[in-house]
């Protein structure tokens, strides 16, 4: 090789060298700047609160009660006051007498000829209630059931139908009622048993049979459980070493909210012995599980999320890697033809100084 192809294939060698190098030296920043993604990713993933789930145990109440005669008192709150004094609100619970529903059946219904309509339950005909009904109306006298009584017994029925009939109408609108006795086959009287008017009148009743298509309701007269809301009562309680409440005294106070007292200034108040429950918060149990699922959901598909961030810089970091090898070698090929070069050149300078020295 002479002196000028020696020196032009040292030129282009220096070159694809330094361009190799270059190439390397922008293939270690890109390889920095994924690190420090892959770092601010890892870094993501320490930082997410594993989700934990509900314990049941977590999810209980204690309920306070007291009864008052036949009254249930629950406690709602007790918020404190000053002198050892609290803020009660309690909801009480009562039994009282009322008409109450007592289920469906059918009606059957059957018109004579002149389109008068008669409503049956069974084979018992249905009477429309009149609270001035008198036992010489004819309604009276054919009750399958009154018929059969005395006529003060009559008289008897006949005012507590006027009870009855009040208590339908404020409990259910002012409306017109039916009614049939039957036996009560557990004590063997007879008790009366409401049916709506209306609807039995404007049911929908079978061309072939004349049954109800639907059910009708029905009421009787029985027991129904009512509640009212106390509030702002005020309160003492005594404590056992557990921290429960054992006692609670329910002051009586004046209008302005202070405390009433006895003719020789002895405070006013009732004391009730208290019952504690303790009972599973399910509703509040299931709405923390429903929190801990969604939460779990988030936080694996963040994970994921991220994973799969990591996973493409990893893959974009062996990519370059592999790239980076490449390089080396042919930066070492490069260098290894270049001494070549150099002493091709080297030997060409010595053999021309020689010459011009001859």
């Amino acid at each position: 090789m002479g002196m000028a192809a020696s020196q032009a294939r040292f030129l282009s060698l220096t070159a694809r060298k330094s361009n190799v190098e270059y190439e390397g030296q922008q293939i270690n920043q890109q390889r920095t700047t994924l690190s420090n993604e892959s770092s601010n990713y890892y870094s993501q993933l320490c930082n997410l609160v594993v989700p934990t789930p509900p314990s049941s145990e977590d999810y209980s109440k204690t309920t306070y009660t007291f009864t008052d005669g036949s009254e249930t008192n629950t406690i709602n709150s007790l918020v404190a006051k000053q002198n050892g004094l609290y803020i009660l609100n309690y909801t009480q619970s009562f039994e009282t007498e009322s008409v109450v529903s007592n289920g469906s059946v059918v009606t059957t219904k059957q018109v004579d000829a002149d389109g008068n309509e008669t409503f049956y339950v069974g084979s018992t005909k249905l009477r429309a209630m009149n609270p001035d009904a008198t036992l010489d109306d004819e309604a009276i006298k054919n009750d399958p059931y009154l018929s059969t009584l005395e006529s003060a017994e009559v008289e008897d029925i006949l005012q507590m139908e006027k009870t009855y009939l009040t208590l339908l109408q404020e409990k259910y609108g002012d409306q017109e009622w039916y009614v049939r006795y039957q036996k009560n086959s557990s004590t063997g009287s007879y008790e009366p048993v409401f049916y709506n008017k209306q609807q039995v009148d404007d049911a929908d009743y079978s061309d072939k049979t004349g049954a109800s298509l639907s059910g009708i309701k029905s009421y009787v007269y029985g027991t129904t459980t009512e509640t009212r809301e106390i509030k702002n009562a005020t309160a003492r309680v005594d404590q056992d070493t557990s921290g429960r409440y054992i006692n609670i005294y329910i002051y009586e106070t004046n209008a302005d909210g202070s405390i009433k007292t006895d003719a020789n200034g002895n405070e006013l108040y009732t004391e009730y012995p208290l019952t504690t429950t303790t009972e599973s918060d399910d509703q509040a149990y299931n709405d923390a599980m429903n929190q801990y699922n969604y939460n779990k959901a988030k936080y694996d598909h963040e994970i994921e999320v991220i994973n799969s961030k990591i996973q493409i810089i990893q893959s974009q970091d062996k990519d370059l890697e592999l790239r980076l090898k490449q390089l080396d070698t042919e930066e070492n090929a490069i260098s290894t033809e270049l001494d070549s070069v150099k002493k091709v050149i080297s030997k060409n300078v010595d053999s021309s100084f020689k010459t011009f020295n001859a």
